[in-house]
């Protein structure tokens, strides 16, 4: 089977090539495009889950719905609604939002260099979440979910923190 990629981009998002997956996060890191999904129910409440601990990076640390690479190719939208279906076992009609670039070095050796486009959707579905992918998820009301954050920050993701930031700006 062959190794995934992921895309290469400069930082303004102009496709420079093409990386394994892996290599692509290591030494360093290289800069490369990611979507990141933000689920909200009717009550206002966002879809969170915890990474399952054998994630290469970032395991069992709360998170954003959920988030991948987009293949060669693919379209970001295609690639995002992609993603939820695999990791969440969810449809929604997703709507990009923002994107952002972040690094983050992990204690693994392994890099996260992102240019993070930012999807919402609404859905009221129960998920089925990927048990390779996903230990354990909760709806959270935002106010919430920041207080939490601010007295628990190492119990989520470095990306998730940044992002929700600006995601009251657009709920």
């Amino acid at each position: 089977m062959p190794r995934e990629k992921v895309i290469l981009v400069d930082e303004k998002d102009r496709e420079i090539g093409f990386e394994e997956k892996l290599k692509a996060h290591q030494k360093g890191g290289k800069l490369h495009r990611c979507v990141s999904i933000f689920i909200f129910n009717s009550k206002g409440e966002l879809l969170i889950q915890k990474r399952a601990e054998k994630k290469y990076h970032s395991g069992d640390l709360w998170t954003n719905t959920c988030c991948g690479h987009p293949k060669p190719g693919e379209i970001l939208k295609e690639a995002a609604q992609r993603r939820l279906k695999e990791e969440m076992g969810l449809d929604s009609n997703l709507k990009e939002k923002f994107s952002f670039i972040y690094k983050a070095e992990f204690e693994n050796g392994l890099c996260e260099w992102e240019f993070d486009h930012i999807f919402f959707g609404k859905s009221d579905q129960k998920p089925k979440p990927a048990e390779e992918e996903v230990s354990e998820w909760k709806w959270i009301d935002i106010e919430k979910l920041k207080k939490d954050i601010k007295e628990n920050p190492k119990k989520y993701t470095f990306w998730f923190k940044i992002a929700l930031k600006r995601v009251s700006k657009y709920t």
